[in-house]
């Protein structure tokens, strides 16, 4: 009977309202979740009933199911935060997290550091990265994210860059005396070195011009912090030669002795390299140090070594890569964040708390580096916020209301139509 089934075709369509319904509610309730992304219902028609057959045509329908309920997954607004270690992603891509459960996916970057030093959500989780070097070299070696190294050690300085001028028109009669070093010499300038032990020394460079094209250099350190030093003299510990073409670029650097002998503990014979420009070109003319017709001068020196350290702060870049500061003003590469991508994101498993796992429709993830293979980018001390627009929850909610009303009065008519049969038999 038709009547009858019309009950059924209104039941559907009030179902159908009602699981709507929930899930308009479950985006409103999240509204202020970090990195939500909302959800939609997809219904599809029920065909129940073909007056022709295959001819086609004179279908009666049956009602509405709910077909799907799929997240849609657009860019939440990015929300500045205090905290280094809140991270926000924007572009495609989700955080790779691990835990009891194995691993998962989430949008939420709302982490923070664990008392064993391992980056963690709010759940315990861990983030996954990949891992750097001793050297601060990220790898493609997959693991936790963790601080480990709070102290940095000492490194002794082993090259020494220098970017200067030295006057060509200097005197070329002028004899070093290293008794008296500042006065017979034609230029000088310092720079700090670091021995073994992480102590700072500041070396002097004493330039002398010898001929045309021609100087001479010598590094001298305190006798009171050289091995066989007096206090009060300066000691030479390295001394070369450099020759310029005649537009004044920098064509051979010779090098006569380099071996520093720091003393309180350093080790002996430290080699350090003075790095005058020679080699910058690869075989061409260097530019760093220059011979023109205007005042010597240092314009910047740049050594390699550093005195220990201990951790003072943590910064991510929008690479994702996460860098340890020092007290002896070193940074160091500790992991760069691993980022998943999927073909069919729409496809995953949510299993709560922010969390997704691979599924069959959604595929495999991808993991790479953020700002690789389409994947985004990621922002420090920021939190990308819900997806949920709570005007357009409310109008789909006014929807669905309306809707759910309409199907209650087809159950309500069609229940009144069979009264109405039921009435025959009295009549």
């Amino acid at each position: 009977m038709g009547i009858l089934s019309s009950l059924y075709t209104g039941i559907s369509g009030i179902q159908g309202q009602g699981e709507a319904l929930s899930i308009y509610g479950d985006n409103i309730a999240n509204a202020n979740t970090v990195g939500f992304k909302t959800s939609r219902p997809e219904f599809q028609d029920i065909v129940a009933k073909s007056l022709k057959g295959a001819m086609g045509g004179n279908q009666i329908g049956r009602g509405t199911r709910l077909a799907a309920v799929n997240p849609v997954f657009s860019q939440g607004s990015i929300t500045q935060t205090e905290s280094a270690t809140d991270l926000a992603i924007t572009g495609d891509g989700f955080f790779v997290i691990d835990g009891a459960e194995g691993r998962s996916y989430t949008r939420n970057g709302s982490f923070h550091f664990n008392k064993d030093g391992k980056l963690i959500n709010a759940d315990g989780y861990r983030v996954q990265g990949f891992q750097s070097d001793e050297n601060g070299k990220v790898t493609s070696k997959m693991g936790d994210i963790s601080v480990d190294r709070t102290v940095i050690d000492a490194k002794r300085t082993s090259k020494v860059d220098l970017f200067m001028n030295l006057d060509v028109r200097a005197e070329k009669n002028l004899k070093f005396d290293p008794e008296k070093p500042e006065q017979t010499c034609h230029f000088a300038t310092g720079a700090t070195v670091y021995d073994s032990a992480g102590t700072a020394h500041v070396v002097t460079l004493y330039f002398n011009r010898t001929d045309d094209g021609v100087w001479e250099y010598k590094a001298m350190a305190k006798g009171d912090e050289v091995v066989g030093g007096e206090n009060g003299k300066m000691v030479e510990q390295a001394a070369g030669k450099l020759v310029f073409d005649v537009d004044g670029r920098l064509k051979e650097q010779i090098v006569d002795k380099s071996s520093f002998q720091f003393n309180k503990g350093a080790l002996p014979d430290q080699k350090i390299e003075f790095d005058f420009g020679q080699d910058k070109s690869k075989g061409g003319m260097g530019l760093s140090v220059t011979q023109y017709g205007t005042n010597s001068e240092a314009y910047k020196t740049l050594q390699d070594g550093y005195t220990a350290g201990t951790l003072s702060g943590l910064t991510f870049n929008d690479d994702g890569v996460l860098a340890a500061v020092y007290s002896n003003g070193q940074n160091l590469n500790l992991a760069q964040i691993s980022m998943g991508k999927f073909e069919n994101p729409e496809g995953l498993f949510k299993v709560g708390g922010n969390r997704f796992r691979e599924s069959r429709l959604s595929g495999q993830a991808t993991i790479g580096a953020p700002l690789a293979g389409g994947r985004g980018s990621v922002a420090s001390k920021a939190l990308e916020s819900s997806t949920t627009d709570i005007a357009s929850e409310f109008i789909n909610l006014m929807t669905s209301q309306r809707n759910f009303q309409a199907n209650s009065r087809v159950v309500s008519t069609a229940d009144e139509m069979m009264q109405e049969v039921l009435n025959l038999k009295r009549g």
